[in-house]
């Protein structure tokens, strides 16, 4: 589980950009010697638009007229857009200037949709309706307050959402009629249990129960009995990991993830009347998720193959793969079908093309791709590919990592580099575009998203080389490929630095305060640096995995010596290097104070120190405009003390 992770992603979560508008890019080259390549600023970089789509738990296609419900942030902020399937034309179905507002489902019968949004960043959701006027209602009034969809019922009469509006670490399954708006409760969480699905006909739900970072147990409620008392279904001996993919679509089998049976996740079912269980999906890597089609003709899988996803689509009335034509380089997902079946829309995503929208009908074959995320004004050659890269960490163990090299870096023209560090604990860096990387890499800076031991995405015995360690052979591993960086010839031996965000900007600062010879600088987003204060103060809505990340990361109650010596802000006086820091106001999981404290105790050894405080951001960015304004003051900071232009 990424407790800490920003997104299933670091490095696209982290995207941020410059100042400067997309039509003052100006051509340069990097360096004399190096081939040309046009520098952009980075808001070039991120006038490039963010496409998802709808929740697989709902209705991405409009039930009048087939329209398919994405989220975007053209505007700079996220809102909900509704896609023709024919010309691609968008309808802004929100319009907010400040929180970003994510696309859920249409309704079942009507053209109302469900989209749901938080407090700046605060992680508070609510769940809202957009009417057929535009106004929004929100389903989940109340101060802290935080909501989520999970389904509808099977005639669309009543949608289900959970929510912790009774318990703040509690979240209850609660039905609200789709006319009149009035809830009543379906389930009370009094076991703070973590709310998986409900399976297409209402009766059953699965929750999951997380006891430690590596042992885990579904449980079922049969919402038809008098009763409702959750029956364990997963009982055994030792560490197994289990969790709720999806039910099929005629509720009679709860798909599941289990890696009981190696090292990775394979999805198995368990037949919901006779307990039955057989294999599903297993493969030689994660089973990162599965879907049906409406119907459950059709079964859609997805492995996390080598920090790539591989998606397949297979038709169970032939048994045959479905047929698909000729498509753009790069990763599908968030497949979704229209209603009667006869078409699928999806994103498609590579290191060099962001995620956009595309529509098959099935039954001839045509493609059309209904969005252009990549700002017209870059051209793809500027941009580089991602490249898996493995080296041997300080004991031997084989490190995985994503490496964007320069054009034009080569031995006789070393170009500065930068190890990156996702969030987590336990997130991966993986394949996939990103322009707060591209405009790094396209001034001049490697960059290599290393995955140390503890990354999820390699199999369990490597997830679990961290447990109660961290900030010891994982943060070694970091510093290590700092040095497999100079090793390099066509890096500068002598311009390596560490960036992360999240629990990766822990690391960073880390880095430099056990460390302090083994980078140059150090950037640190959102990172935690008090772990007694952060691990003491984690949001009432954790409550359900409270006792898994404590396994894996220690209970503040019996570990604060060593919670003490992992955290940089009491080792502040060994920093030398140049840091910067990046902090949003209305973070609930890295609290404002953390950076405030870390930034004078820094400044106080007389380093420079570089602090950049977004008054309207949470743990995490949301807003274009401050993605742009922090990657300019990356790349400012890098070129003054990193690359030593300014210094």
């Amino acid at each position: 589980m990424k407790y800490f992770a920003i997104s299933a992603a670091f490095a696209a979560a982290f995207g941020l950009a410059a100042c400067q508008p997309a039509d003052q890019a100006a051509p340069a080259n990097i360096e004399a010697s190096a081939p040309a390549v046009t520098q952009y600023d980075a808001a070039t970089f991120f006038m490039t638009t963010s496409f998802g789509m709808a929740d697989s738990s709902g209705h991405a296609f409009a039930a009048s007229d087939g329209r398919i419900l994405i989220s975007s942030d053209e505007t700079g902020v996220f809102n909900a857009y509704a896609v023709d399937p024919v010309s691609g034309d968008r309808e802004a179905l929100t319009s907010s200037t400040t929180s970003a507002t994510y696309a859920v489902s249409w309704f079942p019968n009507d053209d109302r949709a469900l989209v749901t949004a938080d407090g700046g960043g605060d992680e508070l959701s609510h769940v809202y309706v957009r009417e057929l006027d535009g106004r929004l209602s929100d389903l989940t009034p109340g101060e802290n307050v935080k909501a989520q969809f999970i389904g509808f019922s099977p005639d669309g009469s009543d949608i289900w959402i959970a929510t912790n509006a009774r318990d703040a670490a509690a979240f209850d399954v609660y039905q609200y009629d789709t006319l009149s708006y009035e809830s009543s409760v379906l389930f009370e969480n009094s076991d703070t249990l973590a709310i998986n699905a409900v399976s297409p006909d209402g009766r059953w739900l699965a929750l999951v129960r997380n006891r430690t970072s590596a042992d885990s147990d579904i449980l079922l409620v049969d919402l038809a009995s008098d009763d409702r008392e959750p029956v364990l279904i997963t009982a055994h001996e030792g560490n197994i990991a289990y969790s709720a993919y999806t039910f099929t679509p005629d509720s009679s089998a709860l798909i599941y993830a289990t890696d009981e049976f190696g090292e990775f996740s394979q999805a198995w079912s368990h037949d919901l009347a006779t307990g039955e269980r057989a294999p599903l999906v297993t493969a030689d890597w994660d089973v990162q998720f599965v879907t049906y089609s409406p119907s459950g003709r059709f079964l859609v899988t997805g492995i996390n193959a080598d920090a790539r996803t591989e998606v397949s689509i297979t038709d169970l009335e032939t048994g045959e793969a479905l047929a698909l034509p000729d498509l753009p380089a790069g990763d599908l997902g968030a497949v979704r079908f229209s209603r009667d079946e006869g078409s699928i829309a999806f994103t498609i995503n590579a290191a060099t093309s962001p995620s956009n929208v595309h529509l098959v009908e099935l039954a001839s074959q045509a493609h059309t791709q209904l969005t252009q995320a990549l700002n017209p004004a870059i051209s793809e050659a500027d941009m580089v590919d991602a490249e898996v890269v493995r080296f041997a960490s300080f004991d031997g163990v084989e490190i995985p990592g994503i490496m964007y090299r320069p054009h034009g870096a080569s031995a006789d023209n070393p170009v500065p580099a930068l190890v990156m560090v996702h969030g987590g604990p336990g997130g991966q860096s993986r394949i996939g575009y990103s322009a707060m990387i591209q405009h790094l890499v396209n001034h001049g800076y490697a960059v290599y998203a290393a995955n140390n031991r503890g990354s999820s995405g390699y199999g369990k015995t490597f997830f679990h080389m961290d447990d109660r360690r961290h900030g010891e052979e994982d943060l070694n591993d970091i510093v290590a490929a700092g040095d497999y960086l100079r090793s390099l010839d066509w890096v500068r031996h002598d311009q390596v630095g560490v960036i992360g965000g999240s629990y990766g900007g822990f690391m960073t600062v880390a880095a430099l305060a056990f460390h302090p010879d083994a980078f140059e600088v150090g950037i640190d987003i959102f990172g935690v640096t008090n772990w007694e204060r952060t691990l003491a103060s984690i949001p009432p809505w954790w409550e359900s995995f409270r006792e898994s990340l404590y396994d894996e990361m220690g209970d503040p109650a019996t570990d604060a010596e060593r919670h003490r010596a992992i955290s940089p802000l009491f080792h502040a006086d060994t920093i030398t290097k140049p840091l910067m820091v990046i902090q949003g106001a209305n973070d609930p999981r890295v609290l404002q104070v953390e950076s405030d404290e870390m930034v004078a105790a820094v400044r106080a050894n007389g380093v420079p120190v570089e602090y950049v405080l977004f008054p309207d951001e949470g743990h995490g960015f949301r807003g274009r405009d401050n993605r742009i304004t922090a990657s300019e003051a990356y790349l400012s900071f890098l070129d003054t003390y990193l690359r030593g232009e300014g210094e």
